[in-house]
């Protein structure tokens, strides 16, 4: 019998390809004097860019700056805004926090202008903001009855600060007389992310022209919380619930304008692991949607992702406007999220398409939040490893064991390859014969790979959202959400970046030394096919190239996963599997008369009856 053994050329190969590929970037990085003159342009660049989008931001979110102490231009502004103007204009602002949220709301437009998180920071240790500088707007825009439009953003608000037990309530009142007014009006509790927002007009039904629509609009540039804005741009998106529960999303890297959706329950601007989220509780009729990418490359300094803009008309009752609403500004977390179950908040969670999202909103992720709940989070990731591979050793075992026969099968299929090897139709007959006498199928170790695939996909989504991994560290990585690095380039490698990470290092040596074991020998001895193993070295590589810029947790779980594949197949190999066991197993399953299923016997008289059309064309 033929024993496995290591290929020590295939090893040589993969080092020289390897080192191949170290040598072309070393030879082609740039002198000193090009990385700092790259750097200063870059430098220059960015600081423009970042200077148009600021004032871009400015010129369409801020409402024109109004001079309180010019008596001219206060009697203007309040011309302008006609019976509104009943509100005296008053600068200032009012504070709404609780343990977990820090609000700021202005008296100008009545909306909120600051929103941080007191419990978390950015990967440089600042506060993570989800508004702050401008970059939110929330308004209405309407008509009145004297023709004049509106926008609130540049209506003064009177603010009235109260308490309902231990919540805080904020009332912004736009008024037109004592009793007329446009209110928004904010309800705090104490330890909650949500706040209760509401949006009420009293006495104004002579006032609002309800011939004309009014207007929601919402609008919101997405901060950059993470080290890498190009790989978090990734995973921030506009995701929206409409038709009674249906959960859509914008695109994440292209621009999309207008998408027109109905019956719309919640908005959520997500920013990778912190979402801005605005729900209501009478779904919006129609809401125009859009998200404008911000991100081209990998930059150090860029602030924005993404652009957020939502449009929706909402409806007079009596005359007047009266809707209850919600405000969430909070992490993107399983635990906390799920608190809302009524509004099924949950489901803004990027758990994944189809199959791959239930596996991970089901499985993975509780899973993972009870290990990570007793164990630090690298440890978390190694045990929900093991676990996982054991749960999937009997698919192991059935791949290796379908490799095993096909292994003693060999020396026969040699013998029909040669004896046939001017006739593929009678050669591919004779091998579907033996395989069928033999009990052998070709494509039973596909299907284990095939049964793999959902779980590969799934982590593949779960490791970057995944909050509980935020700024989790372990061994050298310091955010398990992130990539590690171990050494930082002075120069930036197209698809692989300025940075080298170990972890896709050591799962691309892992994964490599795993198709040693079960795709290499069977490569090399495939007629025909002498660029197949070419594969065996492409995917480590590629491993190594695109997982350099991802997160580092999902990396540690392919090298511990591959390890202790390779520790399985190598106990199946040496103490489960006999060779000899399965060779007098085979050779006792061809003396069986061996039935043929439809599919077999189909097959078999097509090749038959293309055989036999070959062979009349001869003559």
């Amino acid at each position: 019998m033929e024993e496995k053994k290591l290929d020590v050329k295939s090893i040589i190969g993969f080092v020289l390809i390897f080192g191949i590929l170290l040598f072309m970037f070393w030879q082609n990085q740039p002198s000193d004097e090009e990385v700092a003159a790259k750097k200063a342009e870059q430098e220059l660049i960015d600081a423009k860019a970042q200077e148009q989008k600021v004032e871009t931001n400015t010129e369409i979110e801020k409402a024109p700056v109004l001079n309180l102490q010019d008596s001219t231009a206060v009697a203007n502004y309040k011309s302008t805004i006609g019976a509104f103007g009943f509100t005296k204009p008053s600068e200032g602002t009012t504070v709404l926090e609780n343990s977990l949220v820090y609000l700021v709301i202005s008296n100008k437009g009545g909306q909120i202008i600051e929103a941080k998180m007191k419990n978390f920071n950015t990967y440089d240790s600042i506060p993570v903001y989800l508004v702050k500088d401008g970059n939110a707007s929330f308004a209405l825009n309407f008509s009145t009855s004297d023709n004049r439009n509106l926008n609130t953003a540049d209506l003064f608000f009177e603010p009235s600060l109260t308490a309902s037990g231990d919540n805080q309530v904020l009332s912004m009142k736009a008024k037109v007389s004592q009793n007329q007014f446009l209110e928004y009006r904010y309800e705090m509790k104490p330890d909650d992310y949500l706040v209760d927002f509401s949006i009420k007009s009293q006495g104004l039904n002579s006032i609002i022209n309800a011939q004309k629509p009014i207007n929601l609009d919402w609008k919101l540039k997405a901060i950059r919380h993470s080290k890498s804005i190009k790989y978090s741009n990734r995973y921030t998106r506009l995701t929206y619930s409409h038709e009674d529960g249906k959960i859509s999303k914008l695109s994440d890297s292209s621009d999309e304008d207008d998408e027109t959706e109905e019956n719309v329950e919640w908005l959520s601007y997500r920013q990778h692991f912190f979402s801005s989220i605005l729900v209501t509780d009478t779904p919006f009729a129609t809401a125009n949607l859009s998200s404008k990418n911000l991100v081209e490359d990998e930059s150090h300094t860029q602030k924005y992702m993404k652009d957020y803009a939502s449009e929706a008309p909402l409806k007079l009752v009596g005359g007047e406007l009266s809707y209850a609403m919600n405000w969430y500004y909070g992490p993107t977390d399983v635990k906390v999220l799920a608190q809302y179950k009524e509004l099924n908040l949950e489901d803004s969670i990027p758990f994944g398409w189809g199959i791959f999202g239930l596996i991970n909103r089901y499985v993975f992720t509780p899973l993972f939040t009870f290990l990570s709940g007793m164990l630090p989070a690298g440890i978390a990731i190694i045990i929900m490893t093991i676990m996982v591979r054991l749960a999937m050793s009997p698919v192991t075992y059935k791949s290796y064991l379908s490799q095993a026969k096909m292994k003693v099968l060999k020396p026969e299929i040699a013998e029909i390859n040669e004896k046939y090897k001017d006739n593929a139709m009678k050669k591919q007959q004779e091998t579907m014969k033996l395989n069928s006498k033999a009990g052998v199928s070709p494509l039973s170790g596909c299907i284990p790979a095939l049964i793999q695939m959902p779980i590969f996909y799934a982590l593949f989504s779960f490791f970057p959202t995944s909050f509980a991994l935020r700024q989790k560290p372990f061994l050298w990585a310091d955010d398990l959400s992130s990539y590690d690095v171990i050494a930082q380039l002075p120069f930036t490698i197209p698809v692989y970046g300025d940075h080298v990470s170990l972890f896709p290092i050591l799962a691309s040596i892992a994964i490599f030394f795993y198709m040693m074991m079960t795709t290499g020998q069977n490569m090399t001895q495939q007629p025909g096919m002498p660029n197949m193993k070419f594969i065996m070295y492409l995917s480590p590589l590629m491993m190594l190239v695109f997982f350099n810029g991802y997160a580092s947790g999902l990396s540690l779980y392919y090298f511990i996963s591959n390890l202790i594949t390779i520790f399985i197949m190598l106990a199946i190999k040496n103490f489960i599997i006999d060779d000899a066991k399965i060779h007098a197993q085979i050779q006792e399953n061809k003396k069986k008369p061996k039935k043929e299923n439809k599919f077999q016997r189909k097959m078999r008289e097509m090749m038959e009856q293309a055989e036999a059309q070959k062979n009349t064309g001869k003559k």
